[in-house]
């Protein structure tokens, strides 16, 4: 199964995309999307939307998955601006026809580590140990969409995904 993980943010959304057979995990490709400050919003996402529909025609995954959105009260234009990035995403999930599934953070975290509340130096070492990978991959954006990625794939593997709503 190839699984594409997207990390979605305005300035630099990350992605990773695996191959699963079983209990033995692949990396195909991983990187980033990023966009200028001084840009506009609706520019900023048209590059995201047009750097995930090159990915997904190229690379063809079977399901995407995402990070639930997180929001911190304190923070709330964030979330906002992350929840546009995400937005894109699931648009370009849709036109491609490929299912979506999301996950919380603390669920991908706990899969990868047991640990709910791991930091993103944990999770990256942890993404270069399972993908026995030389260097950790850079920047965090990228290790936490493989996660993502890795996440699904070892508590759905030969599910169907459920859809998201």
């Amino acid at each position: 199964m190839r699984i594409v993980g997207i990390d979605p943010g305005l300035r630099v959304t990350g992605y990773g995309v695996i191959d699963c057979a079983g209990s033995d995990i692949r990396l195909i490709e991983a990187g980033i999307i990023e966009t200028r400050a001084k840009d506009g919003i609706s520019e900023r996402l048209s590059t995201i939307y047009q750097g995930l529909t090159d990915l997904l025609s190229d690379l063809k995954p079977e399901v995407m998955v995402l990070e639930k959105l997180y929001s911190d009260y304190r923070h709330p234009t964030t979330a906002i601006l992350m929840g546009h990035a995400r937005g894109v995403a699931c648009l370009a999930s849709g036109e491609h026809k490929i299912p979506l599934v999301n996950l919380a953070p603390t669920r991908v975290k706990k899969s990868i580590l047991s640990n709910g509340h791991a930091s993103k130096e944990q999770i990256n070492h942890a993404v270069q140990r399972i993908l026995q990978l030389r260097a950790a991959p850079k920047p965090w954006d990228v290790s936490d969409a493989l996660a993502i990625a890795i996440s699904f794939a070892w508590t759905k593997r030969f599910k169907e995904p459920v859809l998201a709503s």
